[in-house]
């Protein structure tokens, strides 16, 4: 179908895409469809297949016009979007729904004419991106971040063992207990009550906060206790875990089991339980300070680029169309959701939300996530500029770098990572060679000393 196209370029990274059908193949292609209709109409009077077309038209013409229009909309839509014919920046994103501004009509005296509009991805054109400069804050791994580290190791392999009969709870025991509210007669509050509740104690993990009533007790004791909660500060949550500020609870308690965790002693042995390639309690530790250190130098890297990222694009005006930036947000959430095992309620608590549903969790994200696509596109820009690629060897060299850190041979991994995978790896290796550059050709300043969980917890 012969279509002409027009692109207007309008707002916030939209486009118009006008078509044009001539009057002639709209003429044709209605009367195509009328033929159709005539080979199979049973109209009382005529014979099948010899309906008039005048008939047809009188009795079905506006229904059948609006066919027509329907058939020639669809045929012209796909062979405009068909092939080439259209650039990377003129093509609807794939989230972005093409509209009609108007509805049309079908006149077959004149050319068709239908305009569309949807988001386009943004053109990047930018200013500066060399002779930068960034301050990094410093750090290092120190004793006290390995002494950290192989504490979590003593606790990943530590073991739970019962208290005796008479031994009293105390901070850090874990412990078993039912519980319930009372009224002022003391009897039970209907749906307050919970049984076998396994907690540790000191860990707040209640909303009761009953851990000093509980220290002391022994196994089989039950307690009974009025407990009263301070008020929340003017403007300020109530205390983390407590939702009962200023309210006064009469609880039963009891409390069933008492347990200890036992910790192994920080020796070889414990080296070796950990992993056999380690003979002494010094090979573990230089293995977490090796681990570590080479974390900081990725994130130090990561906050190098990110930086100098920030920094392109204050000089850097770009306009993300609304079905971007909400496909990432979406994205997002539906990540966070597969990864915690979360329904969308849980999603919205964990991001700190209450009560105002989707606007408040798309108001919280927005910020960071137009960040990260600006960023994204900058890349891409950039990356196209420098015609920067990567060769089958750096994909093969990628390739057994993957296989040596899970155990398989290049050839299985390669048959793992087919096709679209294969293109995620071959723009990783792009955007390496990318920062590579990046940071060559711009200076960054080391900057004040910081711990190294301080540096770890900075994202940029």
């Amino acid at each position: 179908m012969p279509v002409s196209k027009e692109i207007t370029r309008l707002e916030k990274s939209n486009v118009r895409l006008t078509l044009t059908i001539p009057k002639e193949e709209v003429a044709s292609s209605y009367r195509n469809l009328l033929a159709e209709y005539t080979k199979d109409a049973q109209i009382p009077g005529f014979r099948k297949g010899k309906v008039p077309h005048q008939v047809l038209e009188r009795k079905f013409g506006e229904a059948l016009k609006g066919e027509a229009l329907g058939k020639i909309l669809e045929k012209a839509v796909e062979e405009a979007f068909k092939g080439d014919s259209l650039s990377l920046y003129e093509r609807p994103l794939p989230y972005s729904r093409p509209n009609m501004e108007e509805d049309p009509r079908l006149d077959l005296e004149k050319d068709l004419v239908v305009s569309l509009v949807y988001d386009v991805k943004p053109q990047v054109s930018v200013a500066q991106w060399k002779g930068l400069e960034v301050e990094i804050p410093d750090a290092a791994v120190s004793d006290e971040d390995i002494a950290r580290e192989l504490e979590a190791v003593r606790d990943r392999n530590s073991f739970v063992m019962d208290r005796d009969d008479d031994a009293k709870a105390q901070d850090g025991d874990i412990v078993t207990i039912s519980y319930c509210e009372l009224d002022e007669n003391g009897d039970v509050l209907p749906d307050t009550g919970r049984e076998d509740f396994v907690y540790t104690l000191g860990s707040q993990q209640s909303d009761y906060l009953y851990d000093d009533e509980i220290i002391g007790m022994t196994k089989g004791e039950t307690k009974e206790f009025v407990k009263t909660y301070p008020e929340a500060a003017e403007g300020e949550p109530a205390a983390a875990g407590n939702l009962l500020a200023g309210q006064t609870v009469r609880m039963r308690l009891t409390l069933t089991v008492i347990k200890v965790k036992k910790l192994p002693d920080l020796d070889d042995e414990l080296a070796q339980d950990v992993d056999e390639k380690f003979q002494t309690l010094d090979d573990l530790r230089q293995s977490i300070r090796d681990r570590l250190e080479a974390a900081l130098v990725s994130h130090v890297r990561e906050l190098k680029v990110s930086g100098l990222l920030g920094k392109i694009q204050e000089n850097t005006p770009i306009t993300l169309p609304e079905s971007m930036v909400m496909a990432e947000i979406g994205g997002r959430i539906n990540t966070l959701g597969r990864n915690f095992g979360l329904n969308s309620d849980a999603i919205m608590q964990m991001l700190g939300v209450q009560g105002g549903g989707f606007r408040d969790v798309e108001a919280s994200l927005r910020p960071s996530v137009e960040k990260a696509l600006r960023a994204s596109l900058i890349v891409e820009a950039l990356m196209e500029q420098e015609k920067i690629e990567a060769s089958e060897e750096e994909l093969k060299q990628e390739l057994e770098r993957i296989a040596a850190d899970v155990g398989a041979s290049e050839e299985d991994v390669r048959e793992r990572y087919k096709d679209e995978q294969l293109e995620y790896l071959k723009v990783g290796i792009m955007e390496r060679k990318f920062f590579d550059t990046l940071l060559a050709e711009n200076t960054v300043k080391t900057g004040s000393r910081v711990s190294y969980l301080d540096l770890m917890a900075n994202n940029g």
